[in-house]
């Protein structure tokens, strides 16, 4: 790969010691939400030059928008506010907090991690400018699908392909989901080598410095009060504004509403998105600390090479429109293996990367990348990179959205060195 990254020596100290609180951020709520935000609906369908006709479609989706991973942060925080009340030291807005909490476990029934009707909706708007874009794609033609074994991901394919149907039902569909996809879509949780980094040290090292010099607790006494014995409610306080943070950034996936400078300022809420954010940088992106967490999307990169070039040659199982749904730690790393812009940043320098690495943009529910391939009259091919249905360059410092498949393919194979 063309600059590879390199292990610095003594980086953790270094990144540990640049931090400032001069590189708070001011991001409104919405996009506080981080990569639980819902699905951005593009204003406008992009369009291309008549001169190009659209051949094919390689698309990665992350699953739409769903109810929390687990109960753990519910239950953190819930723990938190009921020992408040034991107490007697827990604030009306705490008291507001608590019913909040409780009417999210409510709502979820049992069903953490399932896709919501929200996550249900985005997958189908999304099918359905795709077929509005590219009609000519679907005429008659199959529709090859591959997912998760993870149920979220698995509706997230089913919404999306049977909207396809609905448009037309002569579209043939070829769906399959199965742990034998996971080195394409879940490569996170079988890679061995990306397993063996989660346990280095340095990683969590890192993190926690960041932690430490960026989580607030103001906003704890609002709350719980200020005479609230942790040591008695065997609470700890970084655990309880994490688990805040968690379950009020997840309301929006679930289609659930709160007045949240009720429990967190601007200040407050900027921070601890950008500690959720920095997780995501450090766990699943490129960094200076390692490019393993890019580097296990290489059989999926390979993959969206491979297809295409064999549409190009006429290869008979490669469809017109190839689907594959995943997880945000499916995009993430294959994002910044690509370098898009706004999705690959390195630096020494922790907090500058809130400003130039944002998950709210990179990874919101519903997440997806198009790799769009074009025939000009000429027999050549030219490819566009949709993020979010909108247009990016491919190749850093160039302009141009549409480059010939040549090109891409050379350039993309070099970041799998």
């Amino acid at each position: 790969m063309a600059g590879k990254i390199f292990r610095i020596a003594l980086i953790g100290l270094t990144f540990a010691l640049s931090f400032t609180a001069e590189g708070a951020t001011d991001y409104p709520w919405a996009y506080c939400c981080g990569s639980a935000r819902p699905y951005p609906v593009p204003a406008l369908t992009a369009s291309y030059p008549d001169s190009l006709t659209p051949v094919m479609i390689n698309h990665v989706g992350r699953h739409g928008a769903r109810f929390p991973a687990s109960p753990k942060q519910c239950n953190i925080l819930l723990s938190a506010l009921k020992s408040a009340q034991a107490q007697k030291t827990l604030t009306p807005a705490g008291m507001r907090l608590l019913k909040l909490t409780q009417k999210v476990i409510g709502r979820v029934n049992g069903r953490w991690g399932a896709l919501d009707s929200l996550g249900m909706a985005e997958q189908r708007g999304i099918a359905s400018r795709m077929m509005a874009a590219y009609p000519e794609l679907f005429r008659e033609s199959a529709v090859n699908a591959i997912s998760s074994y993870a149920p979220r991901c698995i509706m997230s394919m089913d919404e999306f392909t049977h909207q396809l149907a609905r448009m037309d039902n002569k579209v043939e569909l070829n769906m399959a989901s199965g742990r034998r996809f996971s080195p394409l879509v879940r490569f996170f949780d079988s890679s061995p080598l990306y397993l063996e980094f989660r346990k280095d040290q340095s990683l969590k090292a890192m993190l926690d410095d960041f932690i430490a010099k960026t989580c607030p607790y103001s906003q704890l006494p609002r709350i719980l009060g200020e005479e609230f014995d942790y040591a008695s409610a065997k609470a700890d306080r970084r655990d309880v504004a994490l688990a805040e943070y968690a379950v009020l950034s997840g309301l929006s996936a679930m289609s659930m509403q709160a007045e949240i400078t009720d429990f967190l300022t601007p200040q407050e809420q900027n921070a601890l998105w950008s500690i959720s954010n920095m997780r995501h940088y450090l766990e699943h992106s490129a960094s200076v600390l390692n490019d393993i967490p890019a580097k296990i999307a290489a059989p999926l990169l390979q993959d969206l090479i491979a297809t295409t070039d064999g549409f190009i040659a006429g290869d008979k199982a490669v469809a017109k429109v190839m689907l594959r749904f995943g997880h945000a730690e499916t995009l993430m790393p294959l994002l910044a293996l690509m370098r898009l812009p706004g999705c690959f940043y390195l630096t020494n320098y922790p907090e500058t990367v809130a400003d130039h690495w944002k998950d709210f943009d990179i990874v919101p529910m519903a997440a997806n990348l198009q790799m769009i391939l074009f025939r000009a009259p000429s027999g050549a091919y030219y490819v566009r990179i949709d993020l979010n249905e909108v247009p990016v360059t491919l190749i850093d410092g160039s302009s141009t959205l549409y480059l010939p498949w040549t090109r891409a393919r050379e350039y993309l194979r070099e970041c799998l060195l």
